[in-house]
């Protein structure tokens, strides 16, 4: 009989606060939303300017970084239901035919094409080499600690750890600013919606409410 392990032992997080990702291993990371460029709106000029600001932003970087770009399918759902309540509302009869008539054509449209939405997500990595003593029969005799100071411990290195990330996190922003790209970093409950959303892929088909 094969023994299935939980999905949690695949996943390196071991938790989100403050916004900050916390990995099994000590790493942690941020994650900052950028928006996109239309680069064919601006002249060849332009986007050749463009183009290399982001290429000396890239050269100037002395730490990794990784660019994911999520990809989903524009769930309109949401914004029929809008049309069909204001149609049911509507007392006008040609209005409301002709709003029948759009959501008609915006259902048969939407099926023939796919319409996908494109978030951008930069990832903001640091860890922090800890080089103490290696843990042993000694080495676990001499250095008990009580919970309260452990936590006391874990929380100082955390903000020291976080500390070093932020001026990151203001590298990438300053740097994306100068090629026209705006972002802002992500919450707790944003990132744990970002994840959810990437485990959870089915759960997009749910139920739809409106206010």
């Amino acid at each position: 009989m094969i023994n299935a392990k939980p999905t949690q032992e695949f996943v390196p997080i071991k938790e989100v606060r403050d916004g900050i990702v916390v990995l099994k291993d000590g790493g942690i990371r941020a994650i900052i939303l950028a928006n996109s460029v239309n680069l064919s709106l601006k002249s060849d000029d332009e986007q050749r300017a463009t183009i290399l600001q982001f290429q000396n932003f890239l050269n100037t970087l002395d730490f990794s970084v990784q660019i994911s770009i999520q990809s989903r399918k524009l769930d309109i759902r949401r914004y029929l239901l809008l049309l069909e309540n204001r149609m049911k509302v509507q007392s006008e009869p040609l209005l409301k035919l002709q709003t029948k008539e759009y959501m008609e054509f915006i259902k048969n449209f939407t099926e023939s094409v796919s319409i996908m939405t494109k978030n951008f997500f930069v990832v903001i990595p640091y860890t922090h080499t800890n080089l103490g003593p290696k843990s042993g029969m000694f080495t676990n005799l001499f250095s008990k600690r009580n919970k309260k100071e452990e936590e006391m411990k874990n929380q100082l290195d955390f903000e020291e750890k976080r500390s070093q990330l932020e001026q990151r996190v203001s590298v990438i922003q300053q740097g994306l600013s100068r090629c026209g790209i705006k972002s802002a970093q992500l919450g707790t409950e944003e990132v744990v919606e970002v994840f959810y959303k990437v485990f959870n892929p089915g759960e997009l088909e749910g139920k739809i409410e409106i206010n």
